[in-house]
């Protein structure tokens, strides 16, 4: 590669992208690796992002570097994923073993970038709005299961009710979370 220094000042556009380059591709691909299933697929995204940067019209223009290319790292993972995204809520491994929904395990992630951090706060809200939605004891039996730790077992021995009516309510407001998730990350696909 020929030295930014000797690239005359006429290519002034050419010597920005390549002191980009310079700057940020060790952290650009860890953090598209961190995303990804292979060093294969992180190279190719990163290839997009600097074919982007390079096609951008005016990169004068682009007063956040930084920003802009994780933001298009991120669009490109994204595009990625949606290709081999499964469409339905119980394909991404919501359920466990016993065919019991758990969101804990996801929106408790201890993962910390700008992107799950949106995906965790907007699964969050639309959690608590949805579960707003719920008749009371439905609404109660899911958060003291999923939320508290309780189990089924234990919520009908606090209440009085009947296991069967416990796991039926439990079964309820499953069944309408997971339509509302459902159409929250419909949403993110369609981002």
């Amino acid at each position: 590669m020929e030295d930014i220094l000797s690239i005359p000042m006429v290519d002034k556009p050419r010597q920005k992208i390549v002191q980009t380059v310079k700057d940020y591709s060790k952290r650009l691909f860890g953090f598209i690796r961190g995303k990804v299933k292979s060093d294969e697929d992180a190279e190719d995204i990163l290839q997009d992002v600097w074919y982007q940067l390079s096609n951008a019209v005016n990169i004068d223009e682009i007063e956040h570097m930084s920003g802009w290319l994780f933001q298009v790292a991120r669009n490109k993972i994204i595009d990625k994923h949606r290709k081999k995204t499964p469409d339905a809520l119980e394909d991404m491994g919501y359920e466990d073993e016993e065919g019991n929904f758990s969101i804990m395990e996801i929106l408790l992630a201890n993962d910390t970038n700008p992107e799950t951090e949106y995906i965790r706060d907007a699964f969050w809200k639309e959690l608590f709005v949805s579960l707003e939605e719920l008749p009371e004891k439905q609404r109660q039996v899911f958060v003291w299961n999923e939320l508290e730790d309780m189990t089924l077992q234990e919520i009908a021995d606090k209440t009085g009710e009947n296991l069967k009516t416990i796991i039926s309510r439990k079964g309820y407001a499953v069944k309408h979370l997971r339509k509302k998730l459902e159409m929250l990350y419909s949403e993110f696909l369609n981002y």
